[in-house]
């Protein structure tokens, strides 16, 4: 399919899944880019649209947002080159991404800055669009960067390299992390705030506009009360890598599941969470509260196998991950394996919206941008069909359909 640039396209047909409500029908005006109306039933007179799409047979979906992604496709975040990050970016198009934070392990500081200059090479090469229109392919969005530590706390580093934790003694910590110079690049970071300094790290890291999320943790009840206090409101992989629940030690997961101001996000491939946890989770904090990543590896999309990933061989069995020392290491699964999961285990379409678009974008304060498909937000859909197949993407109004 050649490329082509249109000035505004007009969506019919498809179920609409907007906030808090399907549409049967509906259809969906683009213009530059953006969500120019939603219409909760066939345009009753033909709108002056450059091309029509009809998505009779299709659910159509804000596209998802993955805040928790370290590779796919054979390709490394903290090794990958900006054309890699756009091989990224088409491979999670093709699976209903319209937008991601590449996600860093902790490292030394000039693999940060080698991924860092990647991130930020490639997030130079892209523009707005002023039109929308059909290509071969398109690309997910880099919204920013996804710290994963490095101040975690070593008891519960998963598959995460102790040697390269740190403690925070002072400003000049966050200073040596290098940053998307980018105004508009979220910067995101999973820390533990029980560590030295973690309660002053995460009040300096929100003044300077950073999303923290808790994780890799053991911290106690009061620890985690005042990183809320300190602007801390969400839970990276909830129950993975943080200590369990127990009846006289709630700790991370206790204190999560009652604290109706904190978010998570999760796994929702059932080997890092059994299914009827998922279910608990889901029952207990509501779509509203929860969202879902993929913490997906370079292996994601290649299949089972093993990899050298991190520095250390990393096999893949059934769609497991495992390292030498037994732990599973991140994921294979894409967000629309999760949405799959979810919808398996009873979510709605409704809610799967929410967990896989809105609360993301709501997560990384960007919602009023994106997320959810209401009038004047970007063009970020995907159509998926009876069998929850990935049928077109469009990002930021620029569409691709799925290929035979």
């Amino acid at each position: 399919m050649a490329s082509v640039s249109l000035n505004s396209l007009l969506l019919r047909g498809a179920r609409i899944i907007a906030p808090d409500r399907s549409v049967q029908q509906g259809a969906v005006l683009i213009e530059a880019g953006r969500i120019a109306r939603v219409f909760d039933a066939a345009p009753s007179q033909p709108l002056a649209a450059d091309s029509v799409i009809d998505l009779d047979g299709l659910t159509l979906f804000p596209g998802f947002i993955d805040v928790h992604i370290h590779g796919a496709v054979g390709v490394d975040t903290m090794t990958a080159s900006a054309d890699d990050l756009r091989r990224v970016g088409e491979f999670l198009a093709r699976n209903g991404v319209a937008a991601w934070l590449p996600t860093l392990v902790p490292s030394p500081r000039e693999q940060y800055e080698r991924a860092i200059s990647a991130i930020s090479g490639f997030a130079d090469s892209e523009k707005d669009p002023t039109e929308v229109g059909t290509l071969d392919t398109c690309h997910a969005r880099i919204l920013g960067v996804h710290y994963e530590g490095p101040f975690v706390n070593s008891e519960q580093c998963g598959a995460l390299h102790r040697e390269h934790f740190r403690t925070f003694s002072g400003n000049s910590d966050i200073d040596s992390l290098p940053t998307i110079k980018d105004e508009s690049a979220v910067h995101m970071m999973t820390l533990a705030p029980e560590i030295q300094g973690g309660i002053e790290l995460t009040r300096e890291l929100r003044k300077r506009g950073w999303i923290i999320s808790i994780g890799h943790t053991r911290a106690s009840l009061d620890v985690l009360d005042q990183a809320l206090a300190m602007g801390a409101r969400h839970l990276t992989h909830f129950m993975n890598a943080m200590r369990p629940l127990h009846h006289r030690a709630p700790g991370p997961v206790g204190w999560g599941l009652l604290h109706d101001d904190v978010t998570c996000d999760l796994i929702a491939d059932g080997i890092h969470i059994d299914p009827m946890m998922l279910r608990l989770i889901l029952r207990t904090r509501t779509a509203e509260r929860v969202s879902l990543i993929s913490d997906a590896i370079a292996a994601a999309g290649l299949g089972d196998g093993n990899y050298e990933i991190w520095g250390e061989g990393i096999s893949v069995k059934n769609g497991r991950t495992q390292n030498a020392r037994g732990s599973i290491a991140g994921s294979v699964i894409t967000m629309l394996d999760a949405v799959r999961m979810m919808s398996s285990l009873g979510a709605s379409e409704v809610e799967v919206a929410r967990m896989a678009s809105t609360n993301p974008a709501r997560v990384l304060g960007i919602d009023q941008d994106c997320g959810s498909i209401e009038e004047g937000k970007r063009a970020d859909l995907v159509a998926l069909d009876q069998d929850g197949n990935v049928r077109l993407t469009i990002v930021s109004g620029r569409v691709s359909e799925a290929r035979p």
